[in-house]
């Protein structure tokens, strides 16, 4: 069985290395990007199986980030996961509503987020 791929996307570098570090721990091939506008770019060339997406970033925020990965063809089946310090229910709404597959609140809870990836990709 091929490694899985998936975009990792947040603006914070600390962030995006805690949550890589407990993705390739569970054997999955880790792409980054640094915010929205650069994630839907390195969609197009890397094809992940996965988005792992934060919410609050510069240039695109990942709602909106994932409306536009949504409203394409050619991305929309590739499942997203935002994640996110503003748990509120309007922002998960929000989250919901642009076709995200699951919304995590950091601090990122390791078993959670591996559950949630797990669940999108063997959906």
């Amino acid at each position: 069985m091929s490694e899985k791929k998936i975009l990792l996307v947040d603006d914070s570098r600390t962030s995006l290395f805690m949550e890589s570090m407990i993705l390739k721990r569970h054997h999955y091939e880790v792409v980054t990007a640094g915010d929205g506008e650069e994630a839907i770019a390195k969609v197009r060339t890397e094809r992940p199986d996965l988005i792992v997406m934060d919410v609050v970033m510069p240039k695109k925020t990942g709602v909106e980030a994932c409306r536009a990965l949504k409203d394409d063809p050619a991305t929309r089946d590739i499942p997203i996961i935002l994640v996110t310090t503003r748990g509120e229910g309007d922002n998960v709404e929000k989250g919901y509503e642009a076709g995200c597959n699951h919304y995590v609140t950091k601090p990122v809870d390791g078993v959670e987020l591996i559950a949630k990836v797990r669940d999108c990709l063997e959906a």
